[in-house]
């Protein structure tokens, strides 16, 4: 009820209204049960398109995952194809960036090594005929009379003569072997025997310097798969090394021992170290040409040195079963 105009005196208003109809509908269970399917189904449309979104997200980011750590033959990643705008494809456009200044940068890295190879190949040829012809002045003047102090210069000039041709040598193989240039040619050779020829050619040598030379082999034929010509190349840096580098100590020896579970050749001297000889000149090339021709050959090394001497292993990588 209400009172007209809001004053008792102009009277009121009564509305009446059957009780029924102010009660609400009760829902029935069938009414109850389909709300609930509709509650599932929209819930279930919801967790099926999530998945759908963060799939294709995974998708994504599992793809560029794969992009960064595949690599193709220059070791270097493919780019990646960006058709989106968002947060996803920016990342993949900073990883295409990224690709590009790397391929630039490798370019121009290779570009840089051909010229310094072509660089030390010709200074190593234009040097041989200098080389040639110091020493053969040198021979001519070891036919003339010379006072004492003339024939030790002279002995120091062929000495260093010999030095910078076994350097040049060398340089000029790393250069070849580091440019796939130096064929290999693997055969399977008795490695026990190439090594008794090998001191057979050097035994002389060490004789004249007063070293004591000690060499321990097995009658029994040890198989590797080498190229005879790099391995005597390696044979001749190592003992070259131990000639000039570990004098003081007049001792090499060559053996055949297990080490760490594989058949190795041991070269070692008396002399007083790597440390000591490291900054002489001529040793870094020479190991270096030795460590690359190992590689190439699917052979290793281990060096232990002290002030003692120094001991030089070297094996295969995978042992093979030796053949008689």
């Amino acid at each position: 009820m209400s009172f007209i105009g809001g004053d008792r005196r102009q009277g009121f208003i009564v509305f009446q209204v059957s009780l029924s109809d102010t009660k609400l509908p009760i829902m029935s269970f069938i009414d109850d049960k389909l709300l609930v399917i509709y509650a599932f189904l929209v819930f279930g449309l919801f967790l099926f398109l999530s998945w759908i979104f963060f799939f294709k997200i995974r998708k994504r980011l599992v793809h560029l995952q794969t992009a960064m750590t595949e690599t193709t033959e220059n070791g270097i990643p493919e780019k990646i194809v960006v058709d989106k705008k968002d947060e996803i494809s920016g990342l993949g456009k900073a990883f295409n960036h990224m690709i590009d200044e790397l391929t630039k940068s490798r370019q121009h890295e290779q570009e840089e090594e051909a010229l310094r190879k072509q660089l030390i190949a010709n200074i190593s040829h234009g040097l041989r005929t200098p080389l040639t012809a110091i020493r053969g002045h040198a021979y001519s003047l070891q036919k003339e009379p010379l006072s004492s102090k003339g024939k030790d210069s002279l002995h120091v000039i062929e000495d260093k003569v010999d030095l910078l041709s076994h350097l040049l040598e060398n340089l000029l193989s790393y250069t070849l072997i580091s440019a796939g240039k130096y064929t290999l040619q693997r055969k399977e050779t008795d490695m026990i025997r190439f090594i008794r020829e090998s001191m057979a050619g050097w035994y002389p040598v060490f004789e004249k310097e007063g070293f004591k030379v000690d060499v321990y082999l097995p009658e029994k034929a040890m198989i590797w798969n080498i190229d005879p010509h790099w391995f005597m190349r390696i044979i001749d840096n190592l003992f070259q090394n131990v000639l000039r580098h570990a004098k003081s100590g007049r001792y090499v020896g060559v053996r055949i021992v297990d080490f760490e579970g594989k058949t190795a050749i041991l070269i070692e001297d008396k002399g007083p170290g790597l440390d000591v000889i490291a900054d002489k000149k001529g040793a870094g090339i020479g190991l270096s040409i030795v460590s690359l021709m190992l590689q190439e050959m699917q052979l290793d090394w281990k060096i232990t040195s002290s002030t003692k001497g120094t001991q030089i292993y070297l094996y295969e990588k995978k042992e093979h079963e030796n053949k008689n």
